[in-house]
């Protein structure tokens, strides 16, 4: 995969940056209603040697902090001394949804449905373009850092694209205890780069507006493990974590009914088919229905929400 691309000057908002150069540029974006201007921070980091260009991202989701926490501890380590080709890193993407303890930009649209994007279209329409337009034809790979959504806590994991191989091998270099392939959804990040050739994955860990340490500690070393397999950094900075296990099938488990839901496992644990995963219980303790695991797998989400609603997803379960 490592295969030799030409080094070349990397043009991001009208600022070049040679080999061998670093700096941090300012990608305008739009104003807030108060007119002060919105950027999006974008640090490049230029070899003096050839190698591929690799775009690791977080934020496109502003609420999902573990990635952007994951990327500011790495640039404050100065981390990205690449020894050959190039690092873009952007902590944040959607500027206004971080600003705003939000998924999606004020309009309500989520950036990661709208890709490839207009330059007349709406506001995470326009944020889609201009990324797409002035950086992502400069990439080779890209991890983009995730977290669940509200109340889902997932277990570290990193979704590829079945059709495309280099990114599987690209989930799999990276070490994170589960990796699967999920289908591509319209409009996002993954699918537009899927597009452009250029294979990239997806690492999930932990819950939106909240920190976990183990979920950042291992997308640092995924991140690690990926560039010294490239050859941009020094081979013995790959970690030697557990094998990563392939799960060839996922299925949510659902809430029967409406209800107090109590978990009785824990994120990552293997479970057998049948066995009781958790109790979904009305507020009276006058009944409760067990959620029972379908088949034997692992459990790679669990729902922290307590109080839910029938057909809510509950579990999370990979085999």
């Amino acid at each position: 995969m490592a295969e030799e691309i030409e080094n070349k000057s990397i043009t991001i908002n009208g600022e070049t940056i040679a080999p061998g150069e670093q700096k941090l540029v300012q990608m305008n974006i739009a104003r807030l209603p108060t007119g002060t201007l919105i950027d999006i921070p974008v640090h490049v980091f230029n070899g003096k040697k050839a190698g591929p260009t690799v775009l690791i991202q977080a934020g496109l989701h502003g609420d999902e902090i573990n990635g952007v926490e994951t990327l500011r501890r790495l640039l404050q380590e100065d981390f990205f001394q690449v020894k050959k080709g190039a690092v873009i890193v952007v902590p944040i993407l959607n500027i206004f949804g971080f600003i705003h303890f939000s998924r999606d930009v004020p309009d309500g649209k989520d950036v990661n449905r709208s890709f490839p994007g207009s330059k007349t279209g709406s506001l995470a329409s326009r944020i889609a373009h201009t990324y797409t337009e002035q950086i992502l034809p400069q990439v080779h790979y890209g991890i983009d850092l995730h977290t669940g959504g509200g109340q889902r806590h997932n277990h570290p994991q990193v979704r590829y694209s079945s059709n495309d191989p280099k990114s599987k091998e690209l989930a799999q270099i990276f070490g994170a205890p589960f990796y699967f392939s999920s289908r591509m959804i319209t409009g996002s990040f993954r699918k537009v780069m899927f597009k452009m050739g250029v294979p990239t994955m997806v690492y999930e860990a932990g819950e939106s507006m909240r920190f976990d340490e183990n979920a950042i500690a291992t997308a640092s070393k995924g991140i690690q493990n990926v560039l010294a397999y490239l050859g941009m950094l020094p081979k013995d900075m790959g970690t030697t974590s557990d094998p990563s296990i392939h799960l060839e099938q996922t299925r949510w488990t659902r809430a029967p009914r409406a209800g107090m839901f109590i978990p009785q496992v824990y994120n990552g644990q293997w479970v057998e088919k049948g066995q009781v995963l958790g109790l979904v219980a009305d507020t009276y303790a006058k009944k409760n229905k067990k959620v029972k695991a379908a088949f034997d797998g692992f459990v790679i989400c669990i729902n922290h929400q307590a109080v839910v609603n029938q057909g809510d997803a509950l579990f999370h379960l990979g085999r």
